[in-house]
């Protein structure tokens, strides 16, 4: 305990960023708590078919507001910290402002045009999904306002701020007005419960917003605006690539799977990868707190410093990562039965899903040392390169063994991608950027 109470207790950077570390985690461990509570309640009280379509059209949501900031949310954690650091603050007002307009704009537009392309599809649609995804199509303006907010807010280590709007305002709410549709006798269908959830992302949003523009009119001294959209772009285009191939790569299983199975097996599937989040979220708490660290370190030139933060991240990803896989494979049949007895059948698919997720986790956050260093055109081909190596695999293997194909062609996909990662990193940067072995080439 006392040395626990040293690493986390102390003031320097590696007990910093695992104090930071560690509220991430336990915001997304609560998060996942809610989320799972949410997930459960929605598949018992919607039943099998209309809890796979909502899966289904959330899971587009994820998938097309995720990339619909145009790589914002991690190239704030650039830019802020470099304009700080310079004393750019007319550059620095502009970014805090015309980043959350911009992304709005064109996420706005964006739903609009796929509005559009629903309504052309809709002959060739299932009934029972159409308004569904009408209705996803409000959520996303909101879902990347959200994501941008998120990405300001890390760069000044507000992780409260930028975390507990979308993963504990926002599943709160869910669950209140799914909750309160419920009590009202009201049939939960997949349309209810997007309407439910529309109305919790544009609530957490806006108040997100209300509290980060008090906290910024106290850090920052009005004055100018200066708007470089042509670099910001520049550099957030080729991160977003590199975001976008990985949600691919994340969503591409559950989206095959709906093409080849029942909708019913598709809330099985989904089941299973939602109790194995915990492992992700290990990964995710320390993206989110060494990113902005990454291009401090890279931009004061102290490489040795950069490599042993590098070192310390990686270490506090691999090892906590391995252990949360091991509980829940251990009590994987108990969680899975809490969505209903009908979903245990998913459990032998969380042991070849768990493959991935653990080897993913053996090099860390390197895709954001990648990104913050200049890398981020070899990072995106990277992530592209995995997304079509998954794609292929799950056409391949979903429809003749169904989620245990889309869990496996996931696991190969994520182990390749895990191999290309470390390899450009030790190439490029001159790191060893691996759990085990020695720190530097």
């Amino acid at each position: 305990m006392s040395r626990l109470r040293a690493m986390l207790g102390g003031s320097s950077e590696g007990s910093v960023t695992n104090r930071l570390a560690s509220m991430v985690f336990m915001i997304r461990v609560v998060s996942a708590a809610m989320a799972y509570l949410s997930q459960v309640l929605l598949a018992r009280w919607m039943g099998g078919s209309d809890y796979g379509i909502y899966v289904y059209v959330w899971t587009w949501v994820l998938l097309i507001g995720s990339m619909s900031d145009f790589g914002t949310a991690v190239s704030a954690q650039k830019f802020i910290p470099e304009y700080r650091a310079n004393g750019e603050h007319a550059l620095l007002r502009g970014y805090l402002s015309g980043s959350r307009k911009m992304t709005f704009g064109v996420s706005a537009l964006i739903a609009l045009l796929f509005a559009g392309l629903i309504h052309l599809l809709t002959p060739y649609m299932e009934a029972a999904t159409v308004t569904p995804l009408y209705v996803g199509c409000l959520i996303v303006p909101a879902f990347v306002v959200a994501n941008t907010q998120d990405g300001i807010a890390r760069s000044y280590d507000w992780m409260t701020l930028g975390l507990m709007p979308q993963f504990i305002v926002r599943q709160a709410l869910i669950i209140g007005f799914t909750a309160g549709a419920f009590a009202l006798g009201l049939r939960l269908d997949a349309t209810v419960a997007m309407l439910a959830s529309a109305a919790a992302v544009w609530i957490a949003m806006l108040g997100q917003m209300t509290i980060m523009n008090r906290r910024l009119s106290k850090q920052i001294e009005p004055g100018d605006k200066t708007y470089d959209f042509r670099g910001w772009l520049a550099t957030s285009l080729p991160i977003l690539m590199v975001e976008g191939f990985y949600l691919l790569l994340s969503y591409t299983d559950v989206l095959v799977l709906q093409q080849f199975r029942a909708s019913e097996e598709v809330g099985i599937y989904f089941a299973v990868v939602k109790t194995l989040a915990l492992v992700s979220f290990i990964h995710y708490a320390m993206s989110a707190t060494t990113a902005h660290r990454f291009s401090e370190y890279h931009a004061a030139g102290d490489r040795e410093r950069l490599s042993a933060y590098v070192a310390h991240a990686i270490k506090w990803t691999f090892w906590p990562s391995l252990a949360a896989t091991v509980v829940l494979l251990t009590f994987g049949k108990p969680l899975l039965w809490l969505f209903g007895p009908q979903f245990v059948k998913g459990y032998d698919i969380m042991f070849i899903a768990a493959i991935g997720l653990v080897v993913r986790a053996a090099i860390g956050p390197v895709e954001r040392l990648l990104n913050m260093l200049g890398q981020q055109k070899l990072c995106a081909l990277a992530y592209a390169l995995a997304f079509l190596l998954n794609l292929g695999l799950c056409f391949l293997l979903v429809p003749r063994f169904g989620g245990h194909g889309a869990a496996a062609a996931t696991s190969i996909a994520l182990t390749f991608e895990t191999v290309l990662l470390f390899t450009i990193t030790r190439k490029r940067l001159g790191l060893h950027v691996l759990a085990f072995g020695k720190r530097q080439a």
